[in-house]
Formats: structure tokens, C-alpha cells, sequence
């Protein structure tokens, strides 16, 4: 959503983000959350998860679909912490979002040495929470728009 709402917008090809992560910070394992699902977005879905990404889809009550956003800021979270808890093996998080929402967890990941890097997909929409993180910690989307952009 973030790189549609930059000027000019621009749209990311899954199949090459994914492999972007794999080659740039060997991410094998790359969950792409959603906060509710659409049946005119099946194709969608489809898509993201062909490119390699596991979906996860936040549980809503039927009646609420479709009445608010998708909020999985939470189920993120959860399933970062569940993971350490659990002591399940990951090396380090790479994050993609600009929500000031995961300020905290990004903090304790780095203090961890489980956090690699938070890609911002919009700079504009990136949270002022992240100023103090040192810039090794973080990248905008739009630097690497040429290697991921859908055409």
C-alpha cells in the first residue's frame, strides 16, 4: 500500500521482492500478514503466496469484514515474540512496514541481535518513532524500486 500512495506510485512484483530478500538478507522464510481476506482478491492472494511468501490472514468476525482495516499489527508482534518464547530457529527479523506500531518490538529485537533490517515502503509514511535508530537498521523501498518494480 505504501509505494501506491508515493508520487508517482509504483507497484512491487512480488516474485522479485521475494527474491530480493532471499538474495540481500537470506530471508527463507517470509510471512506476508493480511488482515482480512476478499474473494475478488483470490488472485491476489494467489500471487503473493506463488512468490514465495507464507500468508497469514487475521481473524475477524464475519460480521465485521470488509467494515474496518486489517490491523495485524498485533498478530506481527505475537508471532515474533511466540517464535523467541518458544526458542523457535530464526536467525534475524527483516520488517517491512513504516508503522510506528513496532518501535518497541524493533528495539528489543535489536538489543537481541535478532533484528537485521525495516524496510520503510514509503519514506513520507515512516514513522518520526524510527529518528533514533541507527540508519544500518533501516532502508526505504524506493532505493530499491528498480530491482522490485512491478512493470
Amino acid at each position: 500500500m505504501g509505494t501506491k500512495s508515493e508520487d508517482p506510485a509504483w507497484q512491487v512484483d512480488f516474485f522479485k521482492f521475494r527474491e530480493y530478500l532471499k538474495k540481500k538478507y537470506n530471508v527463507t522464510r517470509a510471512y506476508y500478514f493480511l488482515g482480512f481476506t476478499i474473494d475478488e482478491k483470490s488472485d491476489l492472494y494467489d500471487k503473493i503466496q506463488e512468490s514465495g511468501f507464507i500468508l497469514k490472514f487475521r481473524e475477524h468476525n464475519s460480521a465485521m469484514l470488509g467494515k474496518k482495516k486489517g490491523n495485524v499489527d498485533a498478530d506481527i508482534i505475537f508471532s515474533i515474540m511466540k517464535k523467541i518464547y518458544k526458542k523457535e530457529p530464526f536467525d534475524k527479523i527483516v520488517l517491512v512496514s513504516g508503522d510506528g506500531d513496532y518501535r518497541m518490538l524493533v528495539d528489543f529485537l535489536i538489543e537481541e541481535n535478532r533484528f537485521k533490517k525495516i524496510l520503510f515502503p514509503n519514506k513520507k509514511f515512516a514513522s518520526s518513532l524510527y529518528k533514533k535508530i541507527t540508519r544500518i537498521y533501516f532502508d526505504y523501498m524506493a532505493n530499491i524500486k528498480h530491482k522490485i518494480k512491478f512493470k
